[in-house]
């Protein structure tokens, strides 16, 4: 048999019940002509659990917005794993190696819950 590996356990998303890897998702939105750079989270959401959000950096000088991402994700992967939100920011936060933190993308969204994901 075959062992496919999608994502790390901890990134990912349970939205609904349903298994949404981060990383299958960032491959669908990068290939969008205006995204230099994306990074996928779960945020809390009252009625699925968890909702997936995108947080992108915009190619300079190329206009897009979210909704413009959403279709173009919901194009390329199931309804329930493209994005419900996208956020732009100017850089992604990263360590000292270049690795992406998600874990500081996503404290502001899970601060002062009951339930935490780190």
């Amino acid at each position: 048999g075959f062992l496919y590996i999608h994502d790390r356990i901890k990134d990912m998303i349970v939205s609904g019940g349903e298994n949404v890897y981060p990383a299958e998702v960032e491959s669908a939105i990068f290939g969008h002509p205006a995204v230099a750079e994306i990074a996928v989270i779960g945020v809390p959401d009252e009625r699925w659990g968890e909702a997936v959000k995108a947080i992108v950096v915009r190619k300079p000088g190329i206009a897009v917005t979210p909704e413009e991402i959403i279709a173009y994700a919901r194009e390329n992967i199931a309804h329930y794993k493209a994005p419900r939100s996208v956020d732009f920011v100017e850089i992604l936060p990263r360590n000292a190696a270049g690795k992406l933190l998600k874990r500081e993308l996503r404290k502001p969204y899970w601060e002062g819950r009951d339930r935490q994901v780190n």
